[in-house]
């Protein structure tokens, strides 16, 4: 894709979806960060279910400590490593008060040296919560990515740094969302919904199903 064709992409995008959101239900930057871990090798839809119980009881820092590892395992045993998720937002819950006054810090540095949090829910979080221009590369970002030929790389941090210097600043705040939900529904990985895709004409992928 050329520059002219990525902005017809993402103005077809903006025009369909003028304000993607995230589709993990949250209520404020804890909720979020502790979704976003949880959602590692799970389904939103997993997430969600497990976390609809479990943030009625726990929305902030203190109470998931209180709460200790064996409580929040009952909460999401549903979802898959949860041992190890358990483990790392307990031991997160405790750094966050002991050294951030119970709140989420927003600075990249610090949100990457919590346990359980890598660069990809840094940038969630930072994009969701504190409007920063930055995309998370997941799965459906780097395939799409990569098969569109909206931006090549080998692995998701150099999927995300062509993204930066492709994407007109215009759309990058929301960028992240209108991928996420593109690859999710329609840019699949099996079998591309191509018969069903705005963006057909623009897209690059040599196996096009039509």
């Amino acid at each position: 894709m050329n520059k002219q064709e990525i902005n017809e992409f993402f103005e077809i995008l903006s025009a369909l979806n003028p304000e993607p959101v995230t589709e993990l239900k949250y209520t404020n930057a804890f909720t979020l960060l502790v979704a976003v871990i949880l959602s590692a090798q799970s389904t939103d839809v997993g997430v969600n279910k497990a976390t609809e119980s479990l943030f009625k009881v726990a929305d902030m820092p203190q109470q998931m400590l209180d709460m200790g590892e064996d409580g929040l395992k009952d909460y999401i045993k549903t979802i898959g490593l949860f041992n190890t998720k358990a483990k790392n937002i307990i031991k997160m819950s405790q750094i966050l008060v002991e050294q951030h006054h119970g709140e989420v810090p927003r600075e990249r540095k610090d949100l990457e040296a919590l346990p359980g949090v890598g660069r990809k829910t840094a940038n969630v979080v930072l994009n969701t919560i504190f409007k920063e221009p930055v995309i998370a590369v997941d799965t459906h970002i780097f395939r799409i990515s990569n098969r569109i030929g909206l931006a090549k790389g080998k692995t998701p941090e150099e999927v995300e740094q062509a993204l930066y210097k492709r994407i007109p600043s215009k759309w990058l705040l929301n960028a992240h969302h209108w991928l996420v939900l593109h690859g999710r529904y329609i840019c699949v990985a099996k079998k591309p919904k191509c018969g069903i895709c705005p963006v057909y004409a623009l897209c690059e992928y040599k196996f096009k199903t039509v």
